[in-house]
């Protein structure tokens, strides 16, 4: 197979940007903000540079939901999808307790943990995730001793969620399945390159 975007013939550069073209739309709205992460933007020309690498990162997304989780491009593309369905919260919340725990500032931690909890736990928070009473409170509690742990209940909570219910879905989006195929394309053609007839969105 071809290695690298610079050791491609020209069938196969004209291939891996309509890839990234079509991937590039799916996360056209994507946006997250400052605390979640800007993982909005495509990593072509760093980690995903090789194509193979990046068909198989795409496929890896129906693995597993950690498998997605654990991609910069699969969590940019499930946002882009859960924008479409007005369920961006919960996602939004998971990231911004990962990055929540890498704080190491007793000071820090406290004020970011009220503010999480103010934008996304308490009763009519714009962006309210979808728990129970009980784990509300337990995190409301939480809150006065403030430790890296003190949102894991809530997080646990909304990723099953997601899991359950949001991620089957985008695994069936004719986004995701459009992005597969031509992923499917890239990773089984011949080291030879040979042309492909082009995918029409």
């Amino acid at each position: 197979m071809c290695r690298t975007l610079s050791a491609f013939p020209t069938t196969c550069l004209e291939r891996a940007k309509e890839f990234k073209t079509r991937l590039g739309i799916f996360l056209h709205k994507s946006d997250l903000g400052s605390d979640t992460g800007n993982v909005g933007k495509l990593e072509w020309n760093s980690k995903h540079s090789k194509e193979g690498n990046f068909s198989e990162d795409v496929l890896g997304w129906r693995e597993s939901f950690d498998s997605l989780l654990s991609s910069r491009n699969g969590v940019a593309a499930f946002h882009a999808f859960l924008k479409t369905e007005f369920s961006e919260e919960n996602l939004e919340f998971w990231l911004a307790c990962e990055e929540f725990k890498k704080i190491r500032s007793a000071t820090k931690l406290a004020s970011r943990a009220h503010r999480i909890f103010e934008e996304f736990i308490c009763s009519e928070a714009p962006k309210e995730v979808n728990i129970d009473h009980e784990t509300r409170e337990l995190t409301r509690m939480n809150l006065q001793a403030a430790t890296a742990t003190c949102f894991d209940v809530a997080q646990g909570k909304t990723r099953t969620l997601m899991e359950k219910d949001s991620y089957p879905r985008f695994l069936k989006s004719t986004a995701y399945r459009d992005l597969a195929a031509q992923a499917s394309a890239t990773n089984t053609s011949p080291s030879g390159c040979s042309p492909a007839k082009p995918l029409h969105t």
